[in-house]
């Protein structure tokens, strides 16, 4: 099966349809309810809604979902009936193989109750194919429309001393290219909070699009990135950290304590992710949607006197 532990939730539909092609004297008996095995509509549509639980059970890449909703119609045609299935879950994959699964699952159910009543070279199943889907990549883009600058600021007196190597950097690295951010520039610095605003600003001064600190978002005594940033924020967007928690909360109890801040220093959009690659992955993972969203959507807001109010994150003066 694929690996969706870094996907996002979120809710969900597909719509499908499919139709079974009966003679007209079968489909005299479906209308008057004369079918022998009883009403092939509704027994249809149970059919799918029992087809829509065990499509994991059938499919063996398909991963049980919680199924909130879902709906079928079998109405009847002038040659046949349609069958049509909606499905929605809050889910980290889509929901269309329940949904093209529940009206083939329909169309059989009422090919078996009508062979008796007709030759059975005479019924046809056709036209099964997905008329909708909604919540997935299409609707949540991860990547850039436009490339946009970004910066990856590694805070670790390990690192910084050669004492070992940097993953989570170059972990958050690896995720803004395939995000579309370019050029991207890495730094690893130690954690001496001075030395961080001096870079921060730099970044800023240079107008660079995203930076994205990892590390000093803990409790230790030397965690003073957060402190550093906020300072440096003019609008904050508190929902990318929230985001973050509890996406980070739902694989880990720690993540609870991440300190992590978000927001706008001036024109540039400044993130604090955990130090550990697994946290600064999950981080990234949670936010990386609505980070794509809010650049692309609020890219012309930079050029007409950007986001932030108040003083200049850069030089610390009014504006």
């Amino acid at each position: 099966m694929r690996d969706i532990t870094l996907k996002p939730t979120t809710l969900r539909m597909a719509r499908a349809e499919a139709r079974l092609a009966v003679p007209l004297e079968a489909l005299a008996l479906v209308r008057d309810q004369a079918v022998a095995k009883g009403d092939v509509r509704e027994a249809a549509k149970l059919a799918g809604l029992m087809a829509i639980k065990k499509t994991p059970e059938l499919l063996p890449h398909c991963h049980p979902l919680p199924i909130l909703d879902a709906e079928l119609a079998c109405d009847l045609e002038p040659d046949g009936l349609r069958i049509e299935a909606r499905v929605r879950s809050v889910a980290s994959t889509g929901v269309e193989m329940e949904a093209l699964t529940a009206v083939t699952a329909a169309a059989l159910c009422a090919y078996d109750m009508l062979k008796p009543h007709c030759a059975q070279e005479k019924m046809r199943i056709e036209g099964v194919r997905l008329l909708e889907k909604t919540g997935g990549k299409s609707d949540y883009r991860e990547r850039l429309a436009r490339p946009v600058s970004a910066a990856v600021v590694v805070l670790s007196d390990t690192v910084a001393g050669g004492h070992k190597p940097d993953t989570a950097g170059r972990a958050v690295e690896r995720a803004l290219r395939e995000a579309g951010f370019d050029p991207i520039a890495y730094e690893v610095l130690p954690d001496e909070p001075a030395l961080l605003e001096h870079h921060l600003r730099a970044r800023l001064a240079a107008g660079t699009g995203f930076v994205a600190t990892v590390g000093g978002t803990g409790m230790g005594p030397r965690d003073k990135t957060v402190e550093v940033v906020r300072e440096l924020l003019t609008t904050e967007v508190p929902g990318l950290m929230e985001a973050a928690r509890s996406f980070g909360q739902a694989r880990t109890p720690f993540a609870m304590l991440s300190r992590g801040v978000a927001g706008f220093a001036g024109n540039t959009l400044i993130a604090t992710l955990p130090g550990s690659r697994g946290g600064a992955t999950e981080t990234l993972a949670a936010i990386r949607p609505g980070l794509v969203h809010l650049l692309d959507v609020f890219r012309g807001a930079r050029h007409r006197g950007g986001y932030g109010e108040g003083k200049s994150a850069a030089t610390g003066s009014a504006s």
